[in-house]
């Protein structure tokens, strides 16, 4: 259910009410709007739970949520999400630009690829440090060897770093170096990590699984809501189809399905997307012109010698063509990109 506050409704006010609901063995989100507050009252319904909410004083009304991801769902919040880590910033009307390489490699890779995604725009930088691979023989990152040179990165450019966890037994770790966790598509339905991030409060990218439908994605992210952690970006980075030309198949009909759906950022991940670097600059500007929230884009300073994804990811004068693209749509479209 959703408990409409009245109009100036005081903390004091909304303290009570949230004590209530919990008494009722509900858990109470509350969701400040510009002109209201919101408390979503989430878990098993009884009889006449909406009827006690509704006599009380400080209530407007209460309406029961139909979508079954309860605080994700525009019933519950009908302003967008705006997720931010230092300056970057993804949703109401702010594209974030995420860029780096796949996998952090060295210092001077890395370095390299973040001056130059700084300079192309981009506020979040990507790098993985603990890299989920399909063949364990296949190079699983530097660890914190390579958050430590995340952290050095974003100490010399301002970036905020994004990178991936793979297991709640990271957190520790990751929260002291990352800036933004990154739940990969392996880890959609990992639904102890999902609870475990958003017990951790860092804002949280999470992927969509290549087989996952979209309320499957809309729960997952409700795990992490429904912990209190309200920083959530979803992220399209492709589907699996009977496509063979593309890595994946890059669905952007998910963008303003997703956007009528819920008041959570979406982004948008080109890169594997289409598994194609050629493809990665047209396919950003149509993300753009399609409404959403940002991009994560691989940029590495030599994709020929990259240790993974070198196919997919960009040079950095290529990066900085396809950003002065996006931000001219983006700008047609009353947005402001990176």
């Amino acid at each position: 259910m959703i408990v409409v506050m009245k109009m100036g409704a005081t903390p004091a006010m909304v303290e009570r009410m949230t004590r209530r609901i919990e008494d009722l063995g509900l858990k109470a989100h509350v969701i400040i709007g510009t002109e209201r507050t919101v408390i979503a009252a989430v878990g098993d319904k009884r009889d006449g739970e909406q009827e006690t909410l509704e006599s009380c004083d400080e209530v407007d009304k209460v309406v029961p949520i139909l979508a079954p991801y309860k605080v994700a769902s525009r019933e519950t919040r009908a302003e967008p999400t705006c997720v931010t880590a230092l300056d970057l910033k993804i949703g109401g009307g702010h594209i974030g630009v995420i860029a780096g390489p796949c996998s952090v490699e060295s210092e001077e890779q890395l370095l390299t690829s973040a001056r130059a995604v700084k300079a192309a725009g981009a506020t979040g930088l990507r790098g993985g440090a603990f890299k989920p691979r399909t063949s364990p023989y296949a190079f699983q990152g530097l660890k914190e060897d390579g958050l430590k040179l995340l952290a050095a990165a974003r100490d010399e450019t301002g970036l905020a770093v994004v990178t991936e966890i793979m297991t709640p037994g990271h957190i520790d770790l990751l929260v002291k170096y990352a800036d933004v966790l990154q739940i990969g598509a392996r880890n959609m339905q990992n639904y102890h990590l999902l609870q475990a991030v958003g017990d951790a409060g860092k804002p949280v990218v999470l992927k969509r699984g290549p087989s996952a439908t979209m309320d499957e994605f809309l729960l997952a992210a409700e795990y992490i809501l429904d912990r209190g952690n309200s920083q959530v970006v979803l992220c399209e980075r492709g589907v699996r189809t009977f496509e063979t030309h593309t890595r994946f198949t890059l669905p952007l009909a998910s963008v303003p399905y997703l956007q009528q759906r819920t008041h959570l950022p979406v982004l948008i991940d080109p890169s594997h997307g289409t598994g194609i670097a050629s493809l990665v600059p047209p396919m950003a500007a149509a993300a753009v012109a399609v409404g959403c929230d940002g991009l994560m884009v691989e940029v590495h300073p030599e994709p020929s010698k990259a240790l993974s994804d070198g196919a997919q990811s960009l040079t950095p004068n290529v990066f900085a063509e396809m950003m002065e693209t996006c931000r001219t749509v983006a700008s047609s479209l009353g947005k402001h990109l990176g």
